[in-house]
């Protein structure tokens, strides 16, 4: 049995510029970070049957990886060439539909498990590449190359895209006293509203595609502030000026929200507005918008607005920062033939 562990993650910066629809224009620019909450996929032989089973929110046993109904199973395992009888088992700490990126954090996990299982070496960049090469062209969705790169790399990332897609990742260079600062003041509330992604998406692809499109030009000038917004927040997060990276978030908020009437609602921007009143410096909702979870930094009033989302039927989550990105936690064939070396050499 193979087990792999894969954070989730929010957006620190520039969220938005990562999609081709936005960088293949202008180019993007990104400081995302992996949190401690995790994806887990299991892929275990069975030894009973010669069947393929996939175990997630459903169930499905087939024959043949082309009756596989989960796309991003169906697809890891046809880049493998993988077609034995093989038993998939997926669950994680945060539901699907929340803005960390499941579906991302789900194939990078699963293509990890895969290359153990069939004892390839993909390098970290490639397993990033590969994953968006799945999504993004095979699959069509219309997503960004944020999450498949955060998952496999964790820490806190800086992500620049080029105009052909090519991505630079480097280390933000943030001090550790920084980081325990922005763990702590840093307030992670679920709406308690799951949504999908990629309709919330489809209207910014399309008003950035289409210069035709009447908010073509409130998108796109939208999208060019956040990148801008996303080196002043790397600026303030090497600086340690945690201040000046809530104000940060509440402008980026404010120009988040003119990508697409979906992303926000008359409840969000009530609570918003509340938490604000009571020492919220910024804040967000986490992903493409619409629901999920709402991120806000404060260095005072938590209690208060604890309070205030508690009351609204939202429940705060807590977290630290994650570093090792998607990793092996068991390797049972490793640690089997590991054993088997020991006993001949006893």
């Amino acid at each position: 049995m193979i087990i792999t562990r894969t954070p989730f993650r929010i957006t620190l910066g520039g969220g938005g510029t990562d999609l081709p629809s936005y960088y293949e224009k202008r180019g993007g620019f990104l400081v995302t970070s992996a949190i401690d909450k995790y994806m887990y996929v299991a892929v275990n032989t069975p030894f009973i049957d010669r069947l393929l089973r996939v175990k997630y929110s459903k169930s499905e046993t087939v024959k043949s990886v082309q009756e596989l109904q989960h796309e991003l199973a169906r697809e890891a395992l046809k880049h493998f060439g993988i077609r034995d009888a093989l038993e998939i088992v997926s669950f994680a700490d945060i539901s699907a539909g929340t803005g960390m990126g499941s579906s991302s954090c789900y194939l990078v996990g699963l293509l990890n498990a895969l290359q153990i299982y069939k004892k390839k070496n993909t390098s970290i960049p490639k397993l990033a590449e590969l994953a968006c090469d799945i999504e993004m062209r095979k699959l069509r969705k219309p997503i960004g190359k944020q999450d498949a790169y955060i998952a496999s790399y964790g820490g806190i990332l800086v992500m620049e895209i080029d105009r052909k897609g090519h991505v630079k990742t480097s280390p933000a260079s943030v001090s550790m006293t920084t980081i325990r600062n922005l763990e702590y003041n840093s307030l992670l509330y679920y709406s308690g509203i799951q949504r999908n992604s990629e309709d919330v998406l489809v209207d910014q692809n399309t008003a950035m595609k289409d210069p035709k499109k009447k908010n073509h030009r409130v998108v796109a000038a939208s999208l060019d502030r956040i990148k801008k917004l996303g080196y002043e927040t790397l600026k303030a997060l090497e600086k340690g000026d945690l201040r000046q990276f809530g104000g940060i978030m509440d402008e980026h908020w404010q120009h988040k929200k003119n990508l697409s009437a979906k992303i926000s609602s008359p409840r969000i921007d009530q609570v918003y507005k509340a938490a604000r009143s009571k020492g919220a410096l910024g804040g967000k909702v986490i992903g493409a918008g619409g629901g999920g979870f709402l991120l806000f930094y404060a260095e005072s009033g938590h209690q208060k607005i604890d309070k205030l989302m508690e009351e609204n039927g939202m429940r705060r989550l807590d977290f630290r920062f994650d570093f090792e990105g998607s990793k092996s936690l068991l390797n049972l064939a490793d640690s089997r033939a590991e054993y088997q070396k020991g006993l001949e050499n006893a």
